[in-house]
């Protein structure tokens, strides 16, 4: 019996190292791409008039004569984005790789230096807004996570409103009431601030929208057709068209910018005619 025990040994000793063989350490996340690509927003600064477009891979400068650059060290996927003011952004979205304890929902965000730096305003790990927009001292946001139009007059108390599917929306420049909304079965039209929505009879099928000033209207079709409003969206007037899938769209009076996947191109005569600002790898 002896024996047997003293040749079991070296087996159970064998056994034991072989588990307490150590683990490779964690590899940490991949760079992001230092490259702009999969824009969702575009938004104009008014401190300089700068093109910022808002990416999967954080907030980029879009100049006409040089390549985009990312702003700041953040990679963050912002998702919702708007200019709210000179150097002032609001977006929304999901964290940076390296913010690993950082809920997947980061709620309103603020930049006050162009996109530099953020800080969390309100609804961190609940609302992730598809859509932003800022007008009549108010913020508007798609919450893609209940389907829902919200509304602050703070930036931090939402009043939690109507429920519609929506691919983008916009608010008039006039009326903080009046709502155009971008569905899979059309435009509808809210008049009592994204409580209830009907259908905007007359308007084309539309991916993006943009109330521009005083009654224009901008809309970009699927098939990149620009469509534009004199008369708040009663009717619509087809112009220009760009090559590739809308994807997000700001104008500046008769300057009008749409991404696609392939590139962010510009119009200095409210939609007719299109250049290439940026094209995008």
């Amino acid at each position: 019996m002896s024996r047997m025990w003293k040749l079991a040994v070296p087996i159970l000793l064998f056994t034991t190292a072989c588990a307490n063989t150590s683990t490779p350490p964690a590899q940490d996340p991949p760079a992001p791409p230092s490259t702009l690509a999969h824009v969702h927003g575009l938004g104009i600064n008014p401190a300089d008039g700068m093109l910022y477009a808002a990416s999967h891979f954080g907030v980029f400068t879009v100049p006409a004569d040089k390549a985009p650059e990312r702003v700041g060290d953040r990679a963050q996927d912002t998702m919702g984005f708007v200019v709210a003011g000179a150097n002032h952004f609001l977006g929304s979205g999901h964290p940076d790789r390296l913010d690993s304890g950082t809920p997947p929902h980061l709620g309103l965000i603020e930049s006050k230096d162009a996109g530099r730096t953020w800080q969390t305003l309100s609804l961190k790990g609940a609302a992730d807004f598809h859509s932003l927009e800022v007008k009549h001292n108010r913020v508007y946001g798609y919450n893609s996570q209940n389907g829902q139009i919200m509304v602050s007059e703070n930036q931090r108390d939402w009043d939690t409103r109507g429920r519609v599917a929506m691919v983008d929306f916009t608010i008039s420049s006039t009326d903080p009431d009046v709502i155009l909304a971008a569905t899979q079965q059309g435009v509808v039209r809210s008049a009592d601030g994204g409580r209830t929505f009907a259908p905007a009879a007359g308007s084309p099928r539309l991916t993006l929208l943009d109330w521009s000033e005083g009654d224009v209207v901008i809309g970009v079709a699927p098939d990149g057709i620009v469509h534009v409003s004199g008369d708040s969206a009663a009717t619509w007037t087809a112009r220009g068209r760009i090559a590739g899938t809308p994807a997000a769209l700001a104008t500046k009076g008769s300057e009008v910018y749409i991404a696609t996947e392939s590139a962010v191109h510009a119009s200095t005569d409210s939609g007719s005619t299109f250049t290439i600002r940026q094209a995008l790898k």
